[in-house]
């Protein structure tokens, strides 16, 4: 399939909520594109209303229909058609609809070009406080806990910050499930980002109790990442050594097993303890 030079589907970021953050490029090619691909066709109608930018030819584009939209969308570019591709807010594709159209027309060897501007993701992470490298996103929870559970497991041991939407109505028992599987962690609600009452909830997920009871908005969720216990001191260590003396087994082996319960502590120093003890 060939294309005119001029024909493109570009990846445009819309505004989280305030309309200060669509960039001028953006607005650009919002306004020149002969096609707007869109997951909610009067959401986005209803956003250039707002921005002043003349009605289009809107075309929905949503999880249940992308499939059945590809041929449609290359056939308008191949006729020399520019499309833009939004979501209902941010950066298209992050956990919004648009991954098989801009992989089909990759494949078709139609060009495609990014407009970047706002992500709720990395505004959160740019203003929770916790860190944010490396960090992975996981967009919507499932709704089911038992696929939760299963979905953070995966993470659980992983030396990284979990960022993920969730529905305020689900918001206080998903944080629940992620305290038991997660562990003690330090984690941020970002609610309402750029808006009028945007604000960001810092707390512990072994501290829950001190959470608000109710959640308005649009809501993003960080939690920081696991957290390195504190080294054992020398005398909670020599106490294991003398427990797990008692059990059996040669000096390694036996260091093994201390330094196993022993954060901070290695089979090594916790070897070299050993035999200082049996020393003593």
């Amino acid at each position: 399939m060939c294309a005119t030079p001029s024909a493109r589907l570009w990846v445009v970021a819309t505004p989280l909520g305030n309309l200060g953050d669509l960039s001028p490029r953006a607005r650009e090619i919002l306004a020149s594109a002969d096609l707007v691909l869109a997951e909610d066709t009067r959401r986005a109608g209803l956003l250039f209303q707002r921005l002043g930018l003349p009605a289009k030819g809107f075309l929905s584009l949503y999880e249940h229909n992308e499939e059945a939209r590809v041929e449609q969308v290359l056939a308008a570019l191949a006729e020399g058609r520019n499309a833009a591709l939004v979501s209902d807010a941010g950066t298209p594709l992050l956990s919004d609809p648009g991954y098989r159209l801009v992989r089909a027309c990759r494949a078709a060897g139609l060009p495609v070009s990014p407009v970047p501007g706002p992500s709720a993701p990395v505004a959160a992470l740019s203003a929770c406080g916790l860190p944010p490298l490396p960090f992975v996103f996981l967009g919507f929870l499932p709704r089911k806990d038992g696929d939760i559970r299963r979905l953070l497991e995966t993470y659980a041991a992983l030396p990284a910050t979990l960022v993920f939407f969730e529905r305020k109505t689900r918001l206080s028992s998903t944080l629940a499930l992620a305290a038991e599987v997660l562990g003690p962690r330090e984690f941020c609600v970002a609610r309402e980002l750029t808006k009028e009452f945007e604000e960001f909830v810092r707390g512990r997920l072994d501290a829950l109790d001190a959470l608000p009871e109710e959640f308005l908005g649009e809501i993003t969720v960080v939690l920081g990442p696991p957290e390195t216990p504190a080294k054992l001191t020398e005398e909670a260590l020599l106490d294991l050594l003398r427990e797990e003396s008692a059990r059996g087994g040669k000096p390694r082996e036996v260091a093994r097993r201390a330094a196993s319960r022993a954060p901070g502590w290695s089979a090594k120093e916790a070897y070299d303890k050993l035999n200082a003890l049996r020393k003593d």
